[in-house]
């Protein structure tokens, strides 16, 4: 059993020098690799000379989280790929939670750990949380984190879950299925391609597991600031297109709705002074479906391969009505129930 400890780097000098150190402390039984995209301020040089013991996979240019990290896994001979941020604080034995899971689970293609938040450290962190879902019109929220809202973490989620996605902050995949599935979509470049690739694995018959056993702490915002239009247009670009691709039935209905309660969003933007991201969301619409035959042919290929007739753990009510009409806050305090799968492993 071989297990690759990957870090997608670009410029994170600081970040590295923070918490490589907890990394290499805590994960005796892996091999550490730094994939350096393309970066300038002095990161491998440092790495070189203060962390001899990591390897660095030196790739020509930022190709962003999904093609540096493609581009850097196709390289490695591994059972278990672990797909880390640089801005994550690890603990002991998180490891070795996340490797025992996918040992004595072999439908599952991907676990998470619990994250944390690294600067709130009793509360859930946005990004994963404890565990990552999606509900009938396509948005995320996790088991610790609904929109902007973190809970308190008092171990409500501590017992391992079947969850619809994985966080790329810190996520367990399983090597074979990675590239079975030909890894993430390129095209995202930054954001939600993580979501994408574990509905994939769902639509092919495996299970994504949160393991809470597991813990670490995420800094968060490391790449993109938290108010950023680029960011807002990669969402609401890369949302569409995983939508477009993975829905089983027809994805326009789904679209159009989204279509609506995206045009809120972005007059919301525009109302609170945002006109950047107000402009964000109109590229990401242009940018869609002026490319939409190419997203048909895609959306086609990918049927033929998984050709499955529904995945498990899709919410079937709207999160965006419990949320902001029911005012429901809290994961616990969902109504209604989640998809089973039509087929498993």
């Amino acid at each position: 059993m071989n297990t690759a400890v990957v870090i997608l780097n670009w410029n994170g000098k600081e970040l590295l020098q923070k918490f490589l150190p907890g990394v290499i402390r805590h994960s005796a039984n892996a091999d550490i690799i730094i994939a350096d995209n393309g970066s300038d301020d002095g990161s491998v040089a440092m790495i070189e000379s203060s962390f001899p013991e990591v390897k660095i996979l030196r790739l020509k240019k930022n190709a962003g989280f999904a093609g540096g990290y493609n581009a850097a896994l196709s390289t490695l001979q591994a059972d278990y790929y672990i797909l880390l941020n640089s801005d994550v604080e690890v603990t002991a034995g998180w490891l070795d939670h996340l490797i025992h899971w996918m040992e004595h689970h072999h439908e599952t293609a991907a676990c998470q750990p619990k994250i944390l938040s690294f600067t709130d450290r009793k509360k859930f962190e946005h990004a994963g949380a404890s565990g990552g879902f999606i509900d009938k019109w396509g948005y995320p929220f996790c088991r610790g984190r609904m929109f902007a809202t973190l809970e308190t973490d008092h171990g409500q989620y501590d017992q391992p879950a079947e969850v619809f996605w994985a966080s790329g902050a810190c996520m367990c995949v399983r090597a074979s299925v990675f590239q079975k599935l030909n890894g993430f979509d390129e095209s995202f470049f930054a954001h939600m391609e993580e979501i994408d690739l574990c509905w994939r694995m769902k639509r092919a018959g495996y299970a994504v597991y949160c393991v809470p056993e597991s813990a670490v702490y995420h800094l968060g915002g490391g790449t993109l600031p938290k108010r950023s239009p680029h960011k807002t247009y990669l969402n609401f670009r890369n949302n569409m297109m995983m939508i477009h691709k993975n829905t089983m039935g027809a994805p326009f209905p789904i679209l159009l709705t989204r279509c609506i309660l995206d045009f809120i969003a972005a007059i919301k933007f525009l109302s609170e002074g945002y006109v950047n991201d107000f402009l964000a969301v109109l590229k990401a619409y242009l940018d869609f479906y002026g490319n939409i035959k190419q997203r048909n042919s895609i959306r086609n290929e990918w049927k033929r391969k998984l050709n499955l007739a529904g995945v498990s753990m899709i919410y079937k009510n709207s999160i965006v009505a419990e949320y902001f009409f029911r005012k429901k806050r809290k994961f616990s305090a969902l109504r209604g129930a989640f998809t089973k799968a039509s087929k498993s492993k």
